[in-house]
C-alpha cells in the first residue's frame, strides 16, 4: 500500500486537460496518473543528485506506479476561473485561466491498494514529495508527502458509473484520466506503430518527426515534450491510455460568485444626528422635538421592518417592568444658541441590527405643521464614544438641570420632589445623591430661564401629568455617574435632563 498526500498551499489547482483549449476553461480534477508521473520526472532531472539516485532507479519506481492505476480521496473543490486579455500591441486575446479553488487545508490523497515499494524506491520517492514544486501548470503550488499509514475511503477511482440499486440514482460521474502504459505494454505498443509505420506512405519528414515521439525507453517516452507531441500529430500521449475513472457528483463545483460575510457590528447603545433646517427649534421646545424625531423613528421602523416587527426598544411598548427605562431615551441637544442641532438616541439595553437598519435609513425629520428638518447620522456607537461632543455622556459626580425636572408621582408628606428624585435613582440602580439643591433658574446660554419658561406638555392626548411647572435641581453624587442623567416625567423625551457641572463652574 502507498499512500501521498498533497496540499495546495496556494489555494488553486491548475491544469487543462489533453487535448483540451484553455480557452474552454476545463480543468482536469483530479490531477491525471500521467501528470503526476511527469511531475515527478521533472522534479528528479532538475532538483535531485543522479548519482545518488539513478535513472534505472526512478524508472523502476514510476514503472511500479503504472502498474496500478491510483484511488483518490479529493477534497472539496470548485470550479473557478478569471479572465483576461494579453498585452499584445496588434491584437488583444481574451483567455480564460480556469483552476479548481481548494481549501489549502484540505489534502488531496493519492493511494494505491497493492502497491509495495523496496527501500531505495521509497527513499527517491521521499526526496522526489520532498522537491517537488508543483504538479499541473507552475501556478499549482504543491506540498507532497508519503503517509505511512491511511484508513480514509477513497472517493474516486477507476470503475464503471455506480448506481444506488434501490433507488437508481447515480451516484458518481466519469471522468477520463490519463495513466502511463507500463514499460512492457508501452514496448509492445511502440513496436506495432514501428511496424505500421513501415507499412505506410509518409514523407520523410512526417515519418521523422513520428519516429522521434516514439523512443525505445519507456521512461524518455513518458518524458517527452507535449509541443513535440502535437506537431507529431498525436491526439493522445503514445506511451499513456485513458482510464475511466468515477468520481463524486459535483466534486467539481460550478464556481459562484462569492459573497462577502456580514461584519459583525460592534456594539453599540447610542446613534447621534446633526439637525438641518430653518428655523431651528429652540431648546424651549425640547420635548416637542423629541415627540417629532420620536414618530420619524416609528415611521421608518414600520417602512424598514414592517409594522408588526418594531423593535419595543423603540416603542418603549410591551416591555417587562424591570425593563421600564432600558427603552430609548430621545434627547435633543442646543447649541451656544440654545437651537436643537443635535438629537442623541440613547438606548440602553443596547442596539442590534434592526434599530441600525432603522436609524441607518432615517433622514428627515417632521413637524405638525409641514416643517421638515434633515438629519445626518454621525455615528452609531458606545455612549462613551460621544463623550467629547455631548456632555450629557460624560460623567461626574455634581450634575444640573438642562430640562426642567417633573416628578412622576404626585407629591405627599413623605413623598417630595427631593424623595421621588431619590426614589428614582434606586430603581434605576444609581446612588442616592448625598445632595439635592433646588435651583430657582438656570442660565445655560447667557439667558436667565425659568421651568415655565420650557414647554412641558406632551402631546399624547389623556396622559397623567402629576407636575406641570417643572424646577431645576441640582445634584451631588458620592462618585461620578455616567450620564445621559434624564429623571421624572417625560424623561425619555428630554425632559428632566442634567448636564454635568464642572469643578471650576
Amino acid at each position: 500500500m502507498l499512500t501521498l498526500s498533497l496540499s495546495f498551499p496556494g489555494g488553486r489547482y491548475h491544469a487543462t486537460p489533453w487535448g483540451r483549449h484553455v480557452n474552454e476553461a476545463d480543468v482536469a480534477w483530479p490531477p491525471d496518473p500521467w501528470r503526476l508521473t511527469r511531475a515527478l520526472i521533472a522534479t528528479w532531472h532538475r532538483k535531485l543528485d543522479h548519482q545518488l539516485y539513478p535513472e534505472i532507479l526512478l524508472t523502476s519506481l514510476l514503472g511500479l506506479l503504472a502498474d496500478e492505476p491510483p484511488h483518490y480521496r479529493l477534497p472539496t473543490a470548485v470550479h473557478s476561473h478569471t479572465r483576461h486579455y494579453m498585452p499584445n500591441r496588434q491584437k488583444s486575446t481574451l483567455i480564460f485561466d480556469a483552476f479548481a479553488r481548494i481549501d489549502p487545508t484540505e489534502a488531496l490523497i493519492v493511494h494505491w491498494p497493492e502497491c509495495q515499494l523496496n527501500d531505495a524506491q521509497t527513499a527517491l520517492l521521499d526526496e522526489l514529495l520532498n522537491c517537488i514544486g508543483y504538479v499541473g501548470r507552475a501556478e499549482s503550488w504543491v506540498e507532497a508527502k508519503r503517509l505511512d499509514d491511511w484508513n480514509g475511503e477513497p472517493n474516486c477511482f477507476p470503475g464503471s458509473t455506480q448506481i444506488d440499486q434501490e433507488t437508481g440514482e447515480i451516484q458518481t460521474e466519469p471522468v477520463q484520466l490519463y495513466a502511463p502504459l507500463t514499460p512492457d505494454a508501452y514496448v509492445n505498443f511502440q513496436q506495432q506503430m514501428q511496424s505500421g509505420l513501415a507499412l505506410r506512405k509518409l514523407k520523410t519528414s512526417e515519418l521523422k518527426s513520428i519516429k522521434k515521439t516514439l523512443p525505445i525507453s519507456w521512461l524518455e517516452a513518458v518524458s517527452l515534450d507535449t509541443a513535440d507531441l502535437q506537431n507529431a500529430g498525436w491526439s493522445a500521449p503514445p506511451a499513456a491510455q485513458k482510464v475511466l475513472y468515477q468520481r463524486p457528483i459535483q466534486a467539481l463545483k460550478s464556481s459562484v460568485a462569492s459573497r462577502a460575510k456580514p461584519k459583525p457590528s460592534p456594539s453599540a447603545d447610542t446613534v447621534r444626528y446633526a439637525v438641518y433646517g430653518k428655523p431651528l427649534m429652540r431648546e424651549l421646545d425640547t420635548i416637542r422635538f423629541a415627540e417629532h424625531v420620536r414618530r420619524a423613528v416609528m415611521g421608518k421602523a414600520k417602512w424598514t421592518l414592517g409594522e408588526t416587527a418594531i423593535p419595543p426598544l423603540l416603542t418603549g411598548h410591551g416591555l417587562n417592568a424591570d425593563n421600564r427605562h432600558c427603552h430609548a431615551f430621545y434627547l435633543p441637544q442646543a447649541d451656544s444658541n440654545g437651537l436643537l442641532d443635535h438629537v442623541l438616541i440613547h438606548v440602553p439595553a443596547g442596539i442590534d441590527g434592526d434599530m441600525r437598519r432603522v436609524f441607518g435609513a432615517l433622514k428627515t425629520v417632521k413637524g405638525f405643521d409641514g416643517q421638515e428638518w434633515r438629519l445626518m447620522l454621525e455615528h452609531i456607537g458606545q455612549r462613551e464614544d460621544f463623550e467629547n461632543v455631548s456632555p450629557i455622556v460624560q460623567s461626574a459626580s455634581v450634575w444640573q438641570s438642562r430640562t426642567p425636572y417633573l416628578h412622576p408621582w404626585h407629591c405627599k408628606k413623605d413623598l417630595d420632589v427631593s424623595a421621588q428624585i431619590r426614589r428614582e435613582c434606586r430603581e434605576r440602580q444609581l446612588a442616592e445623591p448625598t445632595e439635592i439643591r433646588l435651583l430657582p433658574t438656570i442660565k445655560p446660554y447667557g439667558r436667565e430661564l425659568r421651568p415655565i419658561d420650557f414647554h412641558r406638555f406632551r402631546s399624547k392626548r389623556g396622559l397623567m401629568q402629576p407636575d406641570t411647572r417643572g424646577s431645576f435641581w441640582q445634584l451631588t453624587f458620592a462618585e461620578s455617574v455616567s450620564g445621559p442623567l434624564a429623571l421624572g416625567f417625560g424623561c425619555h423625551f428630554g425632559l428632566g435632563l442634567f448636564a454635568p457641572v464642572k469643578a471650576n463652574e
